[in-house]
């Protein structure tokens, strides 16, 4: 057994101070050849033989397809075939392996063969997770093991060409759950491999090393000869574990994290500049400020839509009454904010003597403002105060290209990947270069005069 493997099961199987599984939702991305079908197999046959939390115990190998279904279970069959003490008390099946000494079977389903209603799991193998289009056997099978004492389900897949399918899902669950943004023990992931917003050289040996747990065990000369001759995307995505997205990652990796100073946060009385982005529903709305003085970056209010719940509405009364909390504690400069679903609230805002400046998201404004953002993150002219939602969004946005300049965007249209934050703070430090030149242009004020510049806004 490799020491990733190991690893790997003592963090599955990890228990509480009372002795129960920490965990029911395991969740391991890894590149292919580096012996996942093996281990899934074998915790399987753990399953079928010999775990004593639920009798008569049901596993469940499920994938995509049929055949896809079938490598494992071949897998597992070997093993049996080769142990004299497997086989003595288990035989194999066409479709089934059961055991004998439990009572239990070893099946196989796939999603081509329809939903399997009616199954009482106690242990799932999901494999090839990443190749799903959509969660319909996954919830099926999830939400059958009801009555059994201690169910664990296990997706093991290499990244796919769905970056917002069900597998990154979960993945994005598992990094959010890393980081403490949601709070949930029964779930555990790791991932070995390209991770969103690094940039890396897939021609370069020491990067397939390091996506590639069981390098001690594989043939350098096939990653050789493979990338000369394997389109770019697919050995990313299968010999890297890359998700291969609708765009080019915006920062190098690393480069945000290493400017964090976590605990440095807004003092009353700074002197800030304040970005905000809303959205209506299905989304996230951001403030973010940005500190004249040392251009230090903080999230001062996010609210983000829940997965699975398409009834959530911005709670657009909360955000207005952020934003005057804010104005109270901070000595707000401006509020620079995207008129986009807020125009009336944000007139409702400087109506009550706000410095509310218009700053819509368009090309002409997010070009400039997007590249001052990225030379200063990767001059280290800024800070932040390590928060991860902020992170999240900066890591989730790309950079897109086209004749009219460069800037940040979401991947696609359809992407639930929210990038609110980083627009939010990509304009607050836009406008907080400005008022430390003194020079505030580009915006204009919702009551009152527009400072300059108005006959070169595309808006007017």
């Amino acid at each position: 057994m490799l020491a990733w493997q190991r690893e790997v099961i003592d963090a599955i199987y990890a228990l509480t101070s009372d002795g129960e599984r920490r965990h029911r939702t395991a969740v391991l991305g890894i590149a292919r050849k580096n012996g996942k079908t093996q281990l899934a197999a074998a915790l399987a046959l753990y399953h079928l033989c010999a775990d004593p939390r639920d009798s008569a115990p049901e596993v469940v190998c499920a994938a995509n397809t049929r055949e896809q279904a079938r490598i494992l279970f071949r897998e597992a069959a070997r093993m049996v075939r080769m142990s004299p003490l497997l086989a003595k008390i288990c035989t194999v099946h066409r479709d089934r392996i059961t055991c004998h000494a439990t009572g239990g079977v070893f099946v196989t389903v796939s999603a081509d063969a329809g939903l399997q209603q009616g199954l009482n799991p106690s242990f799932v193998v999901m494999d090839e997770y990443a190749q799903a289009k959509n969660s319909d056997l996954f919830d099926a099978l999830t939400l059958g093991s009801a009555q059994r004492r201690s169910p664990l389900f296990l997706v093991i897949s290499t990244a796919g060409p769905y970056p917002d399918g069900p597998f990154a899902e979960l993945i994005d669950h598992g990094n959010l759950c890393a980081t403490g943004e949601v709070d949930d023990t029964s779930f555990w992931s790791r991932w070995y491999g390209v991770r969103p917003g690094m940039t890396v050289d897939h021609t370069d040996p020491a990067v397939w090393e390091r996506c590639n747990p069981s390098w001690s065990i594989m043939n350098r000369k096939d990653f050789e000869s493979s990338v000369k001759r394997t389109p770019e995307p697919n050995f990313r995505m299968y010999r890297l574990n890359e998700f291969i997205r609708g765009g080019s990652a915006w920062l190098p990796h690393g480069a945000w994290s290493k400017l964090a100073r976590p605990g440095e946060l807004f003092a009353p009385g700074d002197v800030i500049v304040v970005g905000v982005d809303a959205a209506w529903r299905n989304d996230s709305t951001a403030i973010v400020g940005v500190r004249l003085r040392d251009l230090h970056v903080q999230v001062l209010g996010h609210w983000e839509a829940p997965r699975g719940d398409p009834h959530w509405r911005t709670p657009i009364h909360d955000v207005m009454e952020r934003v005057r909390d804010v104005c109270r504690t901070y000595s707000v400069r401006e509020v620079a904010a995207d008129p986009a679903w807020f125009s009336v609230q944000a007139q409702m805002l400087s109506d009550e003597g706000l410095p509310i400046v218009e700053f819509p998201n368009s090309v002409v404004r997010m070009v400039p403002a997007t590249h001052a953002a990225y030379t200063s993150i990767v001059d280290g002219l800024v800070t932040h105060s390590g928060q991860p939602e902020l992170a999240r969004h900066i890591g989730n946005a790309v950079l897109k290209t086209d004749s009219r300049g460069e800037r940040i965007t979401k991947e696609s249209a359809t992407s639930r990947r929210h990038i609110d934050l980083a627009v939010a703070f990509v304009m607050a430090l836009y406008r907080a270069y400005l008022h430390r030149e003194e020079r505030p242009v580009d915006g204009f004020l919702l009551n009152g005069d527009p400072w300059n510049d108005i006959e070169n806004d595309d808006t007017w």
